[in-house]
């Protein structure tokens, strides 16, 4: 398949880039508040100086000590933040212009797009919510003849081979159908949803809707029960496919690589209208309990050598496996910037699209969205050299996986070399099939670089975040795509625990890369990145970080409260207006950020909150966890669950918190929230009873406790006021209460 040439036939524009109107806002603003952050850094360390002698408390020098580390690693994350608040960009695409700026006949002259889905769980990962993803790609506004979807089946399971057997099947009814009617929700489900009152429910509507639940039907069923009946096998070429799984005792750790083609393009795969099919390949890498692989790093990895032996589109797009196409113009879109002559091909090693979920509760209690790092910070670093990639919704040219951009490509095999021409009609060829087994062996990446200086790279568990930085440390640069209908759409947890989890994951990758010799601090600010670039990549590499000042925050000053000691100056102190300016200005700045790019006050609420806990909670545990895999303790990855419980969902939609189960990470803010309402409690009364004004008042510690108080009160709720089986645990109960009474026993002889 020739890669197209793209020649310019109009001085039309592709797309836009305009700067973000809070710009010169912020600019004015840093030098203020780092003006303030300094002012209380050089309170702290004269205080430390007059606190040296012997004679003075050790509890005071302690006290004094814990705020200046808290308060050094607050100005280090806030002085990273300004990176991105410096020059943010909003692009806007001209798909309208494409015809023009390409010329010719599209089919022609568009480059090709191979499209990467990973799952790794039939039981966690349900088979029909990854059909779902691929059904809606598949059915891509984009030529047939360029678009090649590969299905990374890292559980190695019959089931999900099943699923796509089906799927495959109904797609030869269903993307005519969204071609007919001009469906834009092109994911099955989300179509059938808005169905039932958007759309006219006709004949043809309720057809294809019989055929999708037939086929869920019996996909559900073959997930229930664990195997794939004879009933459901459809002629000798399935029955030897899933022969496959018996023959050679197939697990998910010991299998071998197993390669299926369900559509290929070019073999009379035609769907009801008589046109040809994209490409639909279901891949399974190989598996051995003796051989060390990398999870999803390894799969993509295994994905991009298969595809380049198979078909070896210019253009990659990688998916979840839960975060479907909400555009069938997506692939288009994106051609505006591959296909632009006035970017080299450095300046666009990929094209970042923000995540964006279905089903997020009104005001997004657990900031599930995850806006800043998606969306707002993104924004900021493309207008340096492009946004970071985040995992799924992100197009990449398969040139930028294999060196800098101003090195040559040298793969060890010319087949898969990005610039290797695959002929279409040879997919499915013995020697095409051959060494694609070859390629997803999982010992073929021995003595090579791949993982290492080429393909995804391994070393973190993060691998997006880290295959998207070193990228851009090489020379590389990545623009950043936020159309107002979003591009994708996915699933966010609806449990509280495991919404931590997966962050706690995040943060142990993120930890192995700030302590790699690939660390942000050093190598990343001294490479073809840029310091900026550099130090903005510190941003994520520290976030678990975070755990520091909030845990210190959250604890000391109203443990002292409870001991009437003071820790911050008090109202006639000229230093007390300090605090207020540098905490509202952190918060409103904040709030701006969010609210400006389309969020509500509520939903700001909740991801200051949800910022509070994770700071007790997944970053805590998170740096526990990657200190003793340091020490060689292993962290075990978790796939997090994407099978929806029912009381739970319900829940969600009311905005309750989903505690339910025990879990370790529960404990410390159920222990500072306790702290702090007893902090405040008993903090009023003594000024209740002893009088005399706010003026020699712990008044800042009183309002850090009333802070704390106000966010802690869906844990109040959890684990006084609920029945449901979403309450806090008896057990969570306990520990937190004993725990809390022995902070306020410790802290009663520490402050004497």
């Amino acid at each position: 398949m020739d890669h197209p040439t793209v020649r310019r036939r109009s001085s039309s524009a592709l797309h836009t880039a305009e700067p973000w109107p809070i710009t010169p806002f912020n600019r004015l603003f840093a030098p203020i508040y780092l003006l303030a952050v300094l002012a209380l850094l050089y309170r702290h360390v004269t205080n430390l100086l007059l606190l040296l002698p012997a004679t003075s408390s050790p509890s005071s020098f302690a006290t004094t000590f814990a705020l200046l580390i808290a308060d050094l690693v607050l100005a280090f994350m806030w002085a990273t933040t300004q990176v991105f608040r410096m020059n943010p960009i909003r692009r806007r695409e001209m798909v309208e212009n494409l015809n023009d700026v390409v010329g010719g006949e599209e089919s022609e002259l568009l480059p090709g797009l191979d499209v990467f889905i990973c799952t790794a769980d039939p039981h966690k990962e349900p088979p029909m919510g990854v059909v779902n993803t691929a059904l809606s790609v598949l059915a891509y506004d984009y030529p047939r003849d360029r678009l090649a979807v590969y299905v990374s089946d890292d559980g190695g399971s019959a089931l999900t081979l099943f699923a796509f057997v089906e799927a495959a099947k109904f797609a030869r009814r269903w993307l005519p159908f969204c071609e007919r009617n001009g469906v834009v929700e092109r994911n099955p489900v989300a179509y059938f949803e808005l169905a039932n009152g958007a759309h006219p429910v006709s004949g043809e509507v309720e057809e294809i809707k019989n055929m999708y639940e037939s086929m869920k039907h019996k996909v559900e069923h073959v997930v229930e029960t664990g195997k794939v009946d004879d009933q459901y096998i459809d002629g000798p070429k399935e029955q030897e496919a899933f022969g496959k799984w018996t023959h050679h005792h197939f697990t998910k750790q010991n299998h071998p690589t197993f390669i299926q083609v369900l559509k290929h393009c070019t073999n009379n795969d035609k769907d009801v209208d008589g046109h040809a099919l994209p490409n639909l390949i279901y891949v399974s890498r190989e598996k051995s309990t003796n051989s060390p692989h990398h999870f999803k790093a390894g799969a993509l990895n295994v994905l991009l050598r298969v595809s380049a032996a198979m078909t070896n589109q210019p253009i990659v797009l990688t998916l979840d496996c839960d975060m479907y196409s909400n555009d069938p113009g997506t692939a288009r879109r994106a051609m505006c910037y591959f296909c632009d002559p006035n970017l080299g091909p450095e300046s666009s090693a990929y094209l970042q699209f923000p995540q964006k979920y279905r089903g997020i509760n009104k005001n997004d209690i657990y900031a599930g969205e995850y806006q800043r790092l998606f969306q707002i910070q993104a924004m900021g670093f493309d207008g340096l050299r492009g946004p970071n990639h985040v995992g799924t919704g992100c197009f990449f040219r398969r040139r930028a996986f294999f060196g800098p951009p101003s090195s040559p490509v040298e793969p060890e095999l010319v087949e898969l070399g990005p610039d290797h021409v695959v002929e279409s009609e040879s997919i499915g060829s013995d020697s095409v099939l051959e060494l694609a087994h070859k390629v997803a062996g999982c010992n073929y990446e021995n003595q090579t670089d791949w993982g290492s200086k080429i393909g995804y790279r391994y070393g973190s568990l993060v691998e997006d975040y880290y295959t998207g930085y070193r990228l851009h440390c090489e020379g590389w640069k990545s623009v950043f795509c936020c159309p107002k209908r979003a591009a994708f759409m996915g699933d966010a947890p609806i449990s509280l625990v495991d919404m931590l989890n997966q962050q706690k994951r995040w943060d142990i990758g993120l930890l192995e890369v700030a302590f790699s010799k690939f660390s942000t601090l050093t190598y990343g600010v001294k490479s073809s990145a840029g310091f900026l670039m550099g130090f903005g990549y510190c941003q994520f590499a520290f976030w678990p970080s975070w755990s520091i000042p909030l845990i210190v925050y959250s604890f000391l000053p109203q443990l002292a409260l409870l001991n009437q000691v003071h820790v911050f100056p008090k109202a006639t102190e000229a230093w007390f207006w300090l605090y207020p300016f540098l905490f509202l200005g952190a918060y409103v700045q904040d709030m701006l950020d969010f609210t400006i790019v389309g969020g509500t006050f509520q939903r700001w609420w909740s991801d200051q909150r949800i910022w509070l806990l994770r700071g007790l909670t997944c970053h805590l545990f998170g740096s526990i966890e990657y200190f003793l895999k340091f020490l060689g303790i292993a962290a075990a990855f978790n796939v997090t669950s994407k099978v929806i419980d029912e009381e739970q969902s319900k829940r969600y939609d009311q905005g309750i918190f989903e505690f339910g189960v025990h879990s370790p990470m529960f404990v410390p803010p159920t222990v500072a929230a306790l702290i702090s309402l007893l902090a405040l409690v008993q903090g009023l009364a003594v000024l209740a009873v002893r009088g005399g004004g706010l003026a020699d008042a712990p008044l800042l510690q009183l309002l850090v406790a009333g802070f704390g108080v106000v966010n802690g009160w869906p844990i109040y709720e959890a684990v006084a006021l609920r029945s449901d089986n979403g309450r806090m645990p008896v057990k969570t109960v306990v520990v937190s209460v004993a725990l809390a009474w022995a902070c306020y026993v410790a802290a009663s002889f520490v402050f004497k």
